[in-house]
């Protein structure tokens, strides 16, 4: 597929490096162009595009950029009508031990307001940098778990893909409301990872008995 990651920090870059290495055509965008040449160079097979209508031409675009500059960072790339988006996202407050947005609503159906478009799918919240460039299996005997959220059966398709390709599994959270669910799981990991300190080499899991 092709695919464009709109971010160059820690996320953007791990997922640019995965998909590289799982074979899709990867371009790279971000406010700072520089930092997106840096990552496109540092990953052989991308290749960094202007921020300025970056989504054109994607099947997919992962917007990995922190949740206030989404919408900015979406329109400014200019996503097309039915376009999947993956809405990585987490409306965290300033120390990072809690969520600005919740029960009524979530970041992502906010970006999907702000953006309406856009075929959106909450995915890979739950997912540390650190996790997301080790890689699925990370080392715990274990594949690590993506949760997907879209009122878009194509673009939940899509996201389901995309992440399987990278050797994630897959659960499916139903519709993109549930992004008030996934938000605070990540919520909860960061916690555990930071504030508990367990450390960013932890991932929630959903297990499945037989």
């Amino acid at each position: 597929m092709k695919v464009t990651v709109i971010g160059a920090g820690n996320m953007g870059s791990a997922f640019v490096r995965q998909l590289v290495g799982a074979g899709h055509q990867v371009s790279v965008a971000a406010r700072d162009a520089a930092k997106a040449a840096q990552v496109a160079a540092a990953h052989p097979g991308a290749v960094a595009v202007p921020a300025a209508g970056a989504a054109q031409g994607a099947d997919v675009v992962v917007v990995a950029t922190g949740y206030a500059d989404a919408v900015a960072a979406l329109r400014t790339a200019d996503v097309q009508a039915g376009q999947t988006v993956i809405d990585i996202t987490n409306p965290l407050t300033a120390d990072y031990m809690g969520l600005t947005l919740g029960h009524s609503t979530s970041a992502a159906e906010e970006i999907a307001k702000a953006v309406p478009q856009a075929a959106l799918v909450k995915g890979f919240n739950t997912v540390f940098a650190a996790v997301l460039a080790e890689g699925a299996d990370f080392g715990s005997g274990r594949k690590v778990s993506v949760f997907v959220a879209s009122d878009s059966a194509p673009a939940k398709q899509h996201a389901t893909q995309l992440a399987t390709s990278m050797g994630f599994e897959v659960v499916d959270a139903g519709g993109l409301k549930n992004a008030r669910y996934l938000e605070p799981l990540a919520g909860l990991n960061i916690y555990l990872g930071y504030g508990a300190g367990l450390g960013t080499a932890i991932a929630p899991t959903w297990l499945h008995k037989g």
